[in-house]
């Protein structure tokens, strides 16, 4: 088990990824929405005295590499499909944050046998309205303050706040940034055809939902759980499209109840 303080280096299809390890016990990847996992989160404490965290940063955020000619979401389903078949384990949990949430279920979509849950946090990816009507708020062409306010519940208690943050730490945002956009751009943080295939996802599947999300409305996570077999969906209250963050013990206490199920 690595340091929970230190990242580990690790090579998966030649690229080389930050990966964060904390607890022990079954496995439990989570992939990061748009910005990577800060290991000093309190939900990460939380959750690693249920299972073993395995946390990668996405290549091009945090401290991984991107590849030239790494940079769309099929090349980051497929490393994560070989990360994955890589693990020392027969099956692991999967837990997909914001965009990151996409991408699991991308994963899950396309093979399930090394999965044994499928948790979706305020997931991105799916169309459910008329190609005229967003799902999804634009985080590139709004105003900062506009996003803000409509990714956080309480943003004076836990938005980051960029003027008290060191240069090496703003580096990396504005890096995540370049590459969300990359991957991200168009069609704008969806894929058209994955609507019609949730439904092969196999594993039983939780989807959490603050109940303030302005970037992705609760009715969007409704849709989502309806376009998976037996999934449920449960609301965290007083938190916006980072339960984890806004509501770290409410998050954990469901992670973990579905967890021992």
């Amino acid at each position: 088990m690595t340091n929970g303080n230190q990242a580990e280096r690790l090579s998966v299809a030649g690229v080389e990824l930050e990966v964060w390890r904390r607890g022990s016990g079954r496995p439990l990847v989570l992939l990061h929405g748009m910005q990577n996992i800060d290991p000093g989160a309190r939900f990460v404490d939380l959750l690693a005295r249920h299972a073993q965290l395995i946390a990668p940063s996405h290549p091009g955020f945090g401290d991984s590499v991107r590849p030239a000619g790494f940079d769309t979401v099929y090349d980051l389903v497929h490393l994560y499909l070989e990360l994955i078949e890589g693990l020392p384990y027969d099956k692991v949990g999967l837990v997909g944050f914001s965009f990151g949430g996409w991408l699991a279920a991308e994963v899950a979509a396309a093979c399930c046998h090394r999965l044994d849950r499928l948790i979706l946090v305020d997931a991105l990816g799916i169309k459910i309205s008329d190609r005229e009507t967003p799902d999804i708020f634009d985080v590139f062409n709004r105003l900062p303050a506009e996003v803000v306010a409509r990714s956080w519940h309480d943003a004076q208690n836990f938005a980051p706040n960029l003027d008290d943050m060191e240069d090496e730490a703003l580096v990396v945002r504005a890096r995540n940034w370049e590459s969300l956009c990359l991957y991200g751009w168009h069609p704008y943080m969806y894929n058209p055809q994955l609507n019609r295939w949730l439904r092969r996802i196999a594993v039983p599947t939780l989807v959490l939902w603050g109940a303030g999300d302005g970037i992705v409305q609760p009715s969007y996570g409704h849709a989502y759980a309806g376009l998976i077999p037996g999934a449920r969906f449960a609301l965290i209250e007083k938190a916006g499209h980072h339960p984890e963050i806004e509501q770290p013990a409410a998050f954990v206490e469901h992670v973990a109840a579905f967890l021992d199920e």
